[in-house]
């Protein structure tokens, strides 16, 4: 059996030949002895979003977001799949909420970096 990481390695191919199924498979086994790892959930996601599974693919995110609830990315993610889900309110807000977290980071380096804009109509990503 391979490791983990040859599982996500694989996976990661396999999505970039836009084989959803086969990297979904892939990035399931990688989950296997280690389900909370992060960065495999947010791929298994994001194939599981390419496939029209939306509702998966929050479920999923929203793991992510338990796991690492200060990354802006996974709500960046979360906004796409819930655009694609139809749900723009919920949308807007994961946008929002990505965008004050990546501020926040910006504040660690920049102190005076200036607040994200308010935000504006939404176009449905697909």
């Amino acid at each position: 059996m391979a490791d983990p990481k040859t599982h996500y390695m694989a996976g990661l191919k396999l999505f970039g030949q836009q084989k959803f199924e086969e990297a979904i498979a892939e990035y399931r086994l990688a989950l296997e002895p280690n389900p909370d790892w992060a960065e495999v959930l947010h791929a298994l996601a994001t194939a599981q979003s390419k496939l029209g599974r939306q509702d998966e693919a929050i479920a999923t995110v929203n793991r992510v977001i338990e796991l690492t609830p200060q990354d802006p990315f996974v709500f960046t993610s979360l906004s796409i799949f819930l655009q694609r889900a139809g749900k723009i309110a919920d949308a807007e807000t994961a946008a929002a909420r990505a965008r004050m977290l990546a501020w926040k980071e910006e504040l660690k380096k920049n102190p005076n970096a200036p607040p994200p804009t308010p935000p504006g109509p939404m176009n449905v990503v697909q």
